[in-house]
């Protein structure tokens, strides 16, 4: 026998060669007439089913997870539906959420107890616009609560005109001071120097809300009385946070200026649609100057009856 160069005997003794015919190539490492070897799962005769069921399995993962999703999204459509059903209910929870925040904040520096009598008094105010626009067939958010802003509601519109503005406007302090006036009766008839406090603040809260200005009530009524009035209240605005610097009075002051200046940049227009919105009768203007200085005398009033010592801040403490 012969011996390979790779130092390995052969497995098949060598072709016979005849005169006159060439030897049949062979490709290296492959012997001469070794057998056919059978088809096996790695051999290209089947291949072609091994590519079929990897189809078919990929086809039942795509619809699996297709499955998966759709169950998800009408788990998600579900949930919404829930949700659709529950507004009213979340209405609510918006506005208690934000009263026990701001009652939480309020809390800081007058107790709690103060601090909720307090939120209950701005809820009584915003209620008295919520009534008005609603009466003006206007749909209106729930009260919500902005910690050392107060509290307000939101609207697509205040009414049709001035004089609708003005109603709206006013029935906020209107209600707001029938409330703190409860709390003020109250504390006089027992004597509680915590009601009284309350009801001073209450007073207090709903004068200041009579500025002039818009966003504020007093705004409102103005626009029905007389607009020119809008300077007039931003002036004194100005005054009132260079005499009592305080960064509340500075936000108020900034939107002030801006709607106060968009709203007199409208009327100088002398649209049809700005007449007819200022257009607003002598005894309409009459009656709406009448509840707006009725009510800051009223007001006027009431702070003084209520007023206690300037140490007010140990007074809601300690009872």
């Amino acid at each position: 026998m012969t011996v390979m160069d790779s130092g390995e005997f052969p497995l098949h003794p060598p072709a016979p060669t005849f005169p006159g015919r060439r030897s049949p190539t062979r490709s290296l490492g492959d012997p001469a007439g070794a057998p056919p070897v059978p088809a096996t799962a790695d051999s290209p005769i089947s291949e072609e089913p091994r590519g079929s069921a990897s189809i078919r399995s990929a086809r039942k993962r795509i619809g699996s997870v297709l499955a998966a999703i759709a169950a998800v999204v009408a788990k998600f459509f579900a949930a919404i539906k829930g949700l659709l059903l529950l507004l009213p209910k979340l209405k609510l929870l918006t506005t208690s959420g934000t009263a026990l925040v701001s009652v939480a904040a309020y809390s800081l520096f007058w107790g709690w107890e103060f601090a909720a009598g307090f939120v209950l008094l701005l809820l009584l105010h915003e209620i008295g616009h919520v009534i008005a626009l609603r009466r003006e067939g206007i749909k209106a958010s729930a009260p919500m609560f902005i910690p050392f802003l107060g509290a307000a509601i939101f609207s697509k519109s205040l009414g049709e005109n001035a004089l609708a503005e003005a109603r709206v406007g006013l029935a906020g302090p209107i209600l707001g001071s029938l409330a703190a006036a409860v709390v003020a009766v109250a504390g006089a008839l027992t004597g509680s120097s915590f009601l009284l406090a309350l009801a001073y603040v209450g007073f207090l809260i709903n004068l200041f809300n009579l500025l002039p200005i818009v966003p504020l009530d007093g705004g409102r009524a103005m626009a029905a009385m007389a607009p020119g009035m809008w300077f007039i209240g931003f002036a004194a605005l100005v005054a009132l946070v260079f005499i009592f610097p305080n960064p509340i009075l500075l936000i108020i002051l900034l939107f002030g200026g801006i709607e106060t200046w968009r709203r007199w940049q409208q009327r100088k227009t002398r649209s049809l649609e700005q007449a007819a919105y200022y257009r607003v009768s002598r005894q309409q203007r009459i009656l709406v100057g009448c509840v707006y200085v009725g009510l800051i005398a009223l007001l006027a009033l009431g702070m003084s009856e209520t007023h206690i010592l300037s140490t007010a801040g140990h007074t809601f403490r300690s009872v």
